[in-house]
């Protein structure tokens, strides 16, 4: 984990810029995805999240999930394309997971990937540090 001002994010993780969601292959394959720390401090408390149902189809861009916090309401844009092949039903009693562990317990879905390689399109690796940084400059108002 490193830290980026007040913001964390995790290194071996995939990156969807537009939506600042994550994306990390899981070792069967498939795909979990979630918001980055500064999605949801952008956000604030999350209050809400409903995720597309099992078997659901998502393009990358396009809402895995909508959350409703107190200062948005919104798509969570999935940063691949695939099924939905699980989805953590711990946020629909606790959508707080969200903000409390954005990368463990506040996942927000399981994808089996349509299009492996848009991974590789990505922010990955070494390139992470410093494309969050500008995100952070972006997207807080100082």
């Amino acid at each position: 984990m490193v830290k980026v001002g007040e913001y964390e994010l995790k290194e071996d993780l995939y990156y969807w810029p537009r939506g600042i969601t994550w994306a990390k292959k899981e070792p069967d394959g498939r795909v979990r995805v979630g918001f980055s720390d500064l999605a949801q401090k952008l956000a604030q408390q999350i209050r809400f999240a409903r995720i597309k149902p099992k078997g659901s189809v998502i393009e990358q861009g396009r809402g895995v999930a909508s959350v409703e916090s107190q200062k948005w309401v919104g798509a969570v844009e999935s940063p691949v394309s695939g099924t939905v092949d699980e989805v953590n039903a711990n946020l629909r009693t606790k959508p707080k997971l969200i903000n409390e562990d954005p990368y463990g317990e506040g996942w927000i879905a399981i994808l089996k990937p349509s299009k492996p390689e848009e991974l590789e399109g990505l922010v990955h690796g070494e390139a992470v540090v410093e494309w969050y940084k500008k995100e952070i400059e972006t997207r807080v108002k100082k």
